[in-house]
């Protein structure tokens, strides 16, 4: 695998913000999406847990760290055009506010097509 560094990440396209898929390392089920400015990928990779922007608080935080569900990040990956990232973690509990493993919990419904 080729390796990218933090200068590769294009933080300045949209909002000075990345998508960060967070995918369970031994499954690779996809738990969440959140977001990161640089300052949340450069504390994950200093601490090794996630840490992310959220954009309703307007603040960094560290995910898990009222729930206890952290987030142990075993690898980034930064994709071809630079702009999203995927956490490769072990998930300590639930990874959604709901109380669910994932936030895809739920399935699209979808319209019946005549044959």
């Amino acid at each position: 695998m080729k390796s990218a560094s933090l200068e590769n990440i294009d933080f300045e396209k949209g909002t000075g913000l990345v998508p960060v898929i967070a995918q369970e390392r031994k499954s690779g089920k996809i738990l969440m999406l959140a977001y990161a400015n640089q300052q949340a990928v450069e504390l994950t990779l200093e601490t090794g847990f996630a840490h992310y922007w959220s954009r309703s608080r307007q603040k960094l935080w560290k995910k898990g760290e009222e729930s206890g569900h952290l987030q142990r990040v075993h690898e980034i990956l930064v994709d071809c055009d630079g702009d999203t990232l995927v956490y490769s973690l072990d998930q300590t509990g639930p990874a959604c506010h709901t109380g669910e493993m994932s936030c895809f919990f739920r399935e699209l419904e979808t319209k019946q097509t005549p044959d």
